[in-house]
């Protein structure tokens, strides 16, 4: 082999510093060279390609920012024209060599001095001067970006096989569990299916749409006009905009809606391939404390589709994806099939939705006959007979509490006392929301006796709140007695 220098790159001095230069992965005759020239104060950036074996260069530093000196170039192993730049202040990607866009996020303003690709992941990772590694999982939704898609409106990208398995959890719930903040842990990539999108712009609000008129007006040097009083209560209603992607499986029905960003660009959610909860807002029906959570999804294939919400109206946005979620590894035991597995959960998140409402119903009963007592404290209703009757419904209520979830006193001196509904469904539940083999016989049997006991508990609870308690309350409406929260419109 021979060496021999190469002087011709256009407008680059003996000065200069050749930070990188890497051969083509699919041409064998171009070559890429990054230069700076920052000792002589010159912080623009140099990023130059030779077709010819480096007998001569062309730019392709493109509208990379001014003074953003390049570090680094790596090209991608299956597009040939995507490739990414570490520069003094982030990094860019590009796929024509003349528009540069910035990878931005939870990524600070800091030199990129190092980029690597792991191509089995088709992660890129960053090292940096001073704030240790960054890694980009999966960009391979790059791949499918052009002019014709950041033209558009927005763009929802191919969607990789997402990996069916339960997450360990080694030091407990939350990042670090009990292991002090001093312990180092990094964050892994999303689990689940991971969905990537483009929007041309932001979705604005009528607030944000108002004020940058007023900026132009003011910047031509106009009055800006008073909204008036109408047009800022709209404002202030305003629900802010959102992205809404939605998840079908295959038979087209829906099972999880995941929100993400409205800003321009592009943007990342996950879906941790479960079903929403089933419990009400409040009620700790779905054994999880952190989100809204709810089951696992059976693998398969399933589709997920674009739509923005935006004014307080969501608007399909014509774009969908069809992945498929598979299991991670085969499974060593003997377990139920992971479609009974979903039924036999979609069963149980049915319960859940039923005890946690009649749980909150139960609650607001006892709060509405508290009130009432109160009411008649303040009242001139004569006789007895109705705080009497308010007394004993709030009783009952009581006792049914304990047949639910037990009795609160008994349990902080050390004995829970028999079984509780909720206790029984808490068994199945966390039995099986983190595990993949199905139910055993004892949840079965712990799930028939909970379903019989709270047939009876809720015909109770039906009957105090249906007919009972509405017919103490229109006696005391009809007998004077101040409001309380829960009779309705006072008559």
């Amino acid at each position: 082999a021979k060496w021999r220098r190469i002087d011709s790159l256009p407008g680059v001095a003996d000065s200069f510093f050749v930070n990188d230069i890497k051969a083509d992965l699919h041409d064998a005759d171009t070559v890429y060279a990054v230069v700076d020239n920052h000792k002589a104060g010159d912080f623009e950036p140099y990023v130059y390609k030779s077709a010819d074996r480096g007998n001569s260069w062309q730019s392709m530093s493109g509208d990379l920012p001014d003074r953003h000196l390049v570090w680094r170039l790596v090209q991608d192993h299956e597009r040939a024209d995507l490739f990414f730049a570490g520069t003094e202040f982030g990094v860019f990607f590009t796929v024509d060599s003349e528009k540069w866009i910035k990878l931005t996020g939870k990524v600070p303003n800091i030199p990129f001095r190092d980029l690597a690709i792991q191509k089995r992941e088709n992660d890129l990772v960053g090292a940096t001067f001073g704030r240790s590694f960054f890694v980009f999982d999966d960009y391979s939704a790059l791949r499918h970006v052009n002019e014709e898609v950041l033209e558009q409106e927005a763009e929802l990208f191919p969607v990789r096989e997402a990996k069916w398995y339960i997450p360990r959890r080694p030091f407990g719930f939350g990042e670090k569990g009990s292991q002090g903040d001093a312990f180092y842990s990094g964050p892994n990539p999303p689990f689940g299916a991971v969905f990537t999108y483009y929007l041309k712009d932001s979705l604005k609000t009528r607030k944000e749409v108002r004020q940058e008129e007023e900026k132009e007006i003011a910047e031509e040097g106009g009055d800006t006009p008073y909204p008036g009083w109408d047009a800022l209560r709209e404002e202030e209603l305003e629900e802010e905009p959102a992205i809404v992607l939605t998840v079908s499986n295959a038979a087209g029905e829906v099972v999880r809606r995941v929100t993400g960003p409205a800003g321009e660009g592009f943007h990342r959610v996950a879906w941790d391939l479960r079903y929403p909860s089933f419990a009400p807002e409040g009620e700790e029906g779905d054994f999880f404390s952190d989100d809204d959570s709810g089951y696992l999804a059976a693998p398969g294939t399933y589709t997920v589709s674009l739509a923005k919400r935006s004014g307080g109206t969501v608007t399909d946005l014509g774009k969908n994806q069809t992945f498929d979620v598979v299991p991670l590894r085969t499974r060593g035991l003997v377990g139920a099939d992971p479609a009974q597995v979903a039924a036999f959960m979609q069963e149980l998140a049915t319960v859940q939705r039923r005890t946690g409402g009649t749980h909150s119903v139960m609650n607001e009963a006892e709060e509405r006959l508290e009130a009432i007592k109160m009411a008649l404290t303040r009242s001139t209703a004569a006789g007895t007979q109705l705080g009497d009757r308010a007394r004993a419904l709030l009783r009952e209520m009581q006792d049914l509490h304990v047949t639910f979830d037990g009795n609160e006193m008994r349990e902080t001196h050390g004995d829970p006392g028999p079984a509780t509904i909720q206790g029984r469904l808490g068994t199945v539940g966390i039995g099986n929301m983190f595990s993949t083999y199905g139910p055993t016989a004892m949840h079965q049997r712990q799930f028939e006796i909970a379903k019989e006991e709270f047939e009876e508990l809720a015909t109770a609870v039906g009957r105090i709140v249906s007919e009972e308690l509405p017919a103490l309350e229109a006696e005391l409406d009809a007998a004077g007695v101040p409001w309380s929260m829960g009779r309705g419109v006072p008559q």
